[in-house]
């Protein structure tokens, strides 16, 4: 377990905090194993019937993966260890026979969205701000369950255009599409996701379990496969490489730190960036593609976490 994810019980309800407030909650290879390997116990114990998913302070649930560790990104196996990763982690968490509510205390960005969609319910403060950035910042693919996720929450046309767009969402918009559940006042989201997760609690378990497995089952059929080429074109890419360099040195002109690196960066940032930044990359393609794919993936059945894909 790492210091910078934090479990913790109340009752029946067990709260799990992403716990790196100066680097807004950015997501280390540590913490994600630290997630997945807390929803493997929580979800064997009867004493727990429902989960929160928060990160601490009040600017960010999660902004991404921390892209210091991208640096390292030599091989091909580099890149498909790290896509298995995301689809290890994400597919325990929606895969929980426990119903599950992410506290969107703060922005969601990128793999913070990701986890924030992979869990049942998603509340939300109004400060708070989802998107999907990669095609302005670092050019990368988003793990075919990461697709999966977006695609059963707001359909294939939707989740095309917030990907190709790349922007950022307010939490009005965001509840309008249905991309979270409720938004309540900064000062009551946490007594009120709490009242939520005791109501829960309170349920019959095994008509949520039997809830969560169709849920889980209707998101298999939907998982895209065979995306390896596209994964490796960005991740093995040197316009890659280069985008998580300039994005870091941005990071630290500005005097934040390579240690802040966020997803959110590029709302201050984007009108700075070159064309040839703007235009990084493959323009969008192969989101375009593998949102089609997940189109075409519809009554086909396959696996969430493939098991040619098993994580480092």
């Amino acid at each position: 377990m790492t210091d910078h994810f934090l479990v913790e019980r109340d009752g029946p309800t067990a709260l799990l905090t992403f716990n790196r407030p100066d680097a807004r909650n950015s997501m280390t290879f540590e913490m994600y194993e630290a997630l997945h390997d807390a929803c493997a116990t929580l979800d064997t114990d009867p004493a727990v019937r429902a989960v929160i998913v928060r990160g601490a302070g009040d600017k960010a649930f999660a902004s991404g993966t921390d892209i210091r560790q991208f640096l390292d990104f030599e091989t091909r196996q580099d890149a498909l260890d790290y896509e298995a990763r995301l689809t290890r982690v994400l597919s325990k968490l929606a895969g929980m026979s426990k119903p599950t509510i992410a506290m969107l205390q703060g922005d969601a960005i990128g793999g913070g969205l990701f986890i924030a969609l992979a869990c049942d319910l998603r509340l939300a403060a109004p400060h708070a701000r989802f998107g999907i950035p990669v095609a302005r910042t670092l050019g990368n693919f988003l793990a075919p369950v990461s697709l999966t996720l977006l695609v059963s929450v707001l359909g294939p046309n939707r989740a095309r255009e917030i990907v190709l767009t790349a922007r950022l969402l307010d939490a009005q918009e965001a509840k309008t599409i249905g991309l979270i559940d409720r938004v309540h006042p900064a000062p009551e989201l946490e007594s009120r996701t709490r009242e939520l997760a005791a109501g829960l609690a309170e349920l019959a378990p095994l008509t949520i379990a039997a809830t969560k497995e169709a849920t889980r089952r209707m998101l298999a059929v939907l998982a895209p496969r065979d995306l390896d080429d596209l994964i490796l074109s960005c991740y093995l890419s040197r316009d890659f490489h280069e985008g998580v360099r300039s994005f870091l040195e941005s990071e630290s002109l500005t005097g934040r730190g390579a240690d802040r690196c966020s997803g959110v960066k590029v709302v201050r940032t984007i009108e700075g960036r070159s064309e040839r930044n703007r235009s990084r990359l493959v323009g969008g393609a192969p989101e375009r593609s593998a949102l089609r794919a997940v189109e075409a993936s519809a009554g086909r059945s396959s696996d969430l976490n493939p098991a040619r894909r098993t994580s480092t």
